[in-house]
């Protein structure tokens, strides 16, 4: 996902390269860097947190994607869109499966 969303985020006006494109970038990177840090951790309950850190990562990247579509730079109906409820149900999947 994380290489799709700097795809994308190419297409952004270059008026954006510090505003949504970044805020954007930063936070789809955030997520598979959480997931790591999660994994690299001493125990499942702190694993368990670096994934819900993930999920809110992932939420601010479906925000800003639904923005991106609002203002015209995105199709709705991106495959990102996909990818992204497929992530989510995986990292659900797994954080219950920790419990």
């Amino acid at each position: 996902m994380v290489e799709e969303i700097y795809m994308i985020t190419q297409q952004f006006p270059k008026s954006e390269l510090y505003g949504l494109t970044s805020q954007l970038r930063r936070a789809a990177v955030a997520v598979p860097s959480n997931i790591a840090e999660g994994a690299g951790r001493n125990g499942t309950k702190e694993f368990a947190h670096f994934l819900s850190i993930a999920g809110g990562s992932l939420s601010e990247v479906e925000t800003q994607l639904i923005i991106a579509s609002k203002l015209g730079w995105l199709d709705g109906e991106h495959s990102v869109f996909r990818k992204l409820e497929s992530g989510t149900r995986l990292g659900l999947g797994l954080r219950n499966s920790l419990k």
